[in-house]
């Protein structure tokens, strides 16, 4: 009997994952109410840059971003989970890979039960020595502002998650690390909720080793026993960011809390969730399999 239980379970996700398609993205909301806190000099407007010809599925690579906003992709109803996902893009800080690293996320979040918030995080660096503090005032911002709309889009609000990747996964746990700091004032009721993602999906975190000692992680990534459970992916051969993604590994088993790390030998950086020879592609299926192993998906 536990053997059935088991097939139909498995059954079911493999079902819904191929039926569910993603819902419509709902009209964006700005994250801030007014101008975003932080700002030294005027950016924008907001801008595309060109399509690279060598690319055969371009990507959308959005700069001068000073209007941060969420964009809400509801899991399908009834097969929502009650989880939610926020997603940061890449692009070293200076850019988000709008498609590549964020539509065609939240519509695989979506196809596995799971609501999807896109963030449009500032770019490019404000400051070029820490270029995360800026995105780190609109993540927090983001994880606070989801909370609060928990029983407005029928999610649960002990199980948003981030997920990011390159310099967007570093901004996924500078948000899982940095949760007790205050990097902005208060100006609603939302910023009395907890900035604190209840898990971290960093994919080929960017910038989490120490320039000055490789063998270390960056001072900024304190790891503790409240740092969220985390899934991460990597290949071997994308350069210190391996390294990185190790270290952190380490250091969460340091101070006892659940992590997941996938190592595949070949795939580069960059690769978001798009089908390759390589079987680092498969991370996604991974990472499902990890959602279900800590109760975040049935």
């Amino acid at each position: 009997m536990k053997l059935l239980a088991w097939l139909l379970g498995c059954g079911f996700l493999i079902c819904n994952a191929s039926i569910l398609s993603a819902s419509e993205p709902e009209p964006s909301i700005r994250l801030w109410p007014q101008d975003a806190p932080g700002e030294t000099k005027d950016i924008g407007p907001e801008r595309q840059l060109p399509n690279r010809p060598q690319e055969e599925r371009p990507i959308i690579r959005l700069t001068d971003i000073a209007t941060p906003v969420l964009t809400l992709y509801r899991a399908p109803e009834p097969a929502s989970t009650g989880t939610a996902v926020i997603v940061c893009p890449g692009g070293g800080y200076n850019i988000l890979a709008y498609n590549h690293e964020g539509t065609e996320i939240c519509e695989w979040l979506n196809s596995i039960g799971v609501t999807a918030i896109l963030l449009k995080y500032r770019v490019p660096r404000r400051d070029t020595d820490a270029p995360h503090e800026i995105p780190l005032k609109d993540a927090q911002r983001a994880v606070r502002l989801v909370r609060s709309k928990a029983d407005q889009w029928n999610i649960n609000p002990d199980r948003i998650g981030m997920l990011g990747f390159s310099a967007g996964g570093h901004l996924t746990v500078m948000a899982g690390t940095h949760f007790r700091d205050t990097t902005y004032d208060p100006i609603d009721e939302a910023d009395k909720l907890s900035p604190r993602p209840d898990f971290m999906i960093p994919i080929y975190p960017a910038y989490l080793v120490d320039t000055k000692n490789k063998s270390q992680l960056d001072p900024l990534v304190a790891v503790d026993s409240e740092t969220p459970p985390t899934f991460t992916a990597i290949s071997y051969d994308d350069a210190d960011r391996a390294i990185g993604a190790a270290l952190l590994l380490i250091a969460m088993k340091q101070n006892n809390v659940p992590c997941e790390l996938h190592v595949y030998h070949k795939g580069g950086h960059g690769y978001g969730m798009r089908p390759s020879k390589n079987p680092v592609s498969q991370w996604p299926q991974r990472c499902q399999e990890w959602m279900v192993s800590m109760g975040l998906l049935p």
